[in-house]
């Protein structure tokens, strides 16, 4: 029932997030926007027509969004959903492969994009790449502090339970929350990293990688996305909410607070401009440091 569950939740819950940004963002700006389920009619209609291909595109273009999209969706089956939806698959050190399934998602999509021979499209994602470099480290670290305070590597045992983290790690818990919604933005192309509503060819990055994909394989990417968004969403919320609760009361907090992240999201959209491209690794360099920082408060409190 636990397992049925959480795919539910993990399957039908994402599109949703990306409703309420748009939402938000449209509130700020004095409009009423679209509605919080155009993302679900949107790849519905994707779905349903047809994909066009280059004729200097090879399988690997074809290829580039079922992959990421099966790693991604692999990658949710070793997260747990709050605290009263264990993973479906867990086992020590699945936080290692957990961050590699989402660096294979992300290596797809590069190499579909160089694989249409056009040098827009190369450069964003030599641009992606970069900023994804620079992201790593943040969520490595991240996952690094986690597993010491939690002593664990597995993702199950991290984000399940009781969790003692704030009277004990909790000036580095705040960091790690800092450290960690700096990465989500940057890893799903969010203002202020990138624009994803953006048609400036000198500004694009990951909307410039997606140009030439069209029906079912841009529902892929687009769905894809929305989970990324999803699974670095529960990181966050289970480390600002973690309390134990029967099931029902686990879910109820675990959805409140990813609503609640995605309106955070809409507000930093809506308050902060894009950054210039020389001063994005400085803020991805930040959340690196942040996240060391709270591995060093986490060591120094575990060896007390």
């Amino acid at each position: 029932m636990r397992a049925a569950l959480h795919l539910l939740l993990f399957l039908v819950f994402p599109p949703l997030l990306m409703g309420v940004i748009n939402r938000v963002k449209a509130a700020f700006a004095g409009r009423r926007g679209p509605p919080v389920l155009q993302l679900y009619f949107d790849l519905w209609k994707l779905l349903r027509k047809g994909a066009v291909y280059s004729t200097t595109t090879t399988w690997i273009f074809r290829a580039g969004p079922v992959v990421s999209l099966a790693a991604t969706l692999v990658a949710g089956l070793l997260m747990p959903l709050g605290g009263g939806l264990p993973a479906p698959f867990a086992f020590p050190g699945d936080v290692i492969l957990f961050a590699y399934l989402l660096a294979t998602a992300r290596f797809a999509t590069v190499l579909a994009a160089l694989d249409t021979g056009s040098s827009f499209e190369g450069m964003g994602a030599s641009r992606e790449v970069t900023f994804s470099a620079l992201a790593e480290p943040a969520l490595f670290l991240s996952i690094a502090a986690l597993a010491l305070a939690r002593q664990s590597i597995s993702w199950t045992s991290i984000l399940s339970g009781q969790m003692a983290a704030w009277h004990l790690f909790g000036p580095a818990m705040a960091m790690l929350i800092g450290a960690l919604v700096l990465v989500a933005l940057a890893e799903n192309s969010r203002i202020p990293f990138d624009d994803p509503t953006t048609h400036l060819e000198l500004t694009m990055v990951h909307e410039v990688m997606i140009l030439d994909h069209s029906g079912p394989d841009l529902a892929m990417i687009l769905y894809g996305a929305s989970l990324k968004l999803f699974l670095l969403g529960a990181i966050v919320v289970r480390l600002a909410f973690p309390f134990e609760a029967s099931v029902p009361g686990h879910v109820a907090l675990f959805v409140a607070g990813l609503l609640v992240y995605a309106v955070v999201m809409g507000v930093i959209e809506s308050t902060f401009a894009r950054l210039r491209m020389d001063r994005i690794p400085q803020i991805l360099i930040a959340a690196s440091v942040f996240a060391a920082l709270a591995v060093a408060v986490i060591l120094v409190r575990v060896n007390a």
